[in-house]
């Protein structure tokens, strides 16, 4: 039983939308990589992959990058063909040798990871 007096915990908040190192050793290719990225779109929602918060974030090993993002459902039917449109588009990137993209579902994604643009754009906060 939760003691009423007990100060309420708040809720973990959603983490933000990935945006690039900013002065690290890969910022220049995640800048290239996320503008690439923007030109993707959901395939059920009008807005791209990166505005919509899908990315998470970036691991480099080298000149090789894996992308680690998530989609809006776990059942997306095109997860594989989105997949291989990502893989393409980074590894069109300058000083990119070569890319793989790990879809993960945890933190699961909800619209609180969506870019201010695309919340403005779809009516929240």
């Amino acid at each position: 039983m939760t003691d009423p007096a007990a100060p309420a915990v708040p809720a973990p908040a959603a983490p933000a939308a990935v945006s690039p190192s900013p002065d690290g050793p890969y910022a220049e290719r995640e800048t290239q990589i996320l503008e690439r990225l923007k030109q993707i779109y959901d395939p059920e929602i009008p807005m791209n992959i990166v505005d919509l918060g899908l990315v998470y974030g970036f691991e480099w090993t080298g000149d090789d990058v894996k992308l680690k993002m998530t989609l809006t459902a776990p059942g997306c039917p095109v997860a594989g063909i989105l997949a291989d449109e990502i893989k393409t588009a980074i590894e069109k990137v300058p000083k990119v040798h070569a890319a793989t993209v790990e879809m993960i579902w945890d933190p699961p994604w909800t619209p609180d990871r969506m870019s201010d643009f695309a919340k403005h754009q779809f009516g929240y906060g």
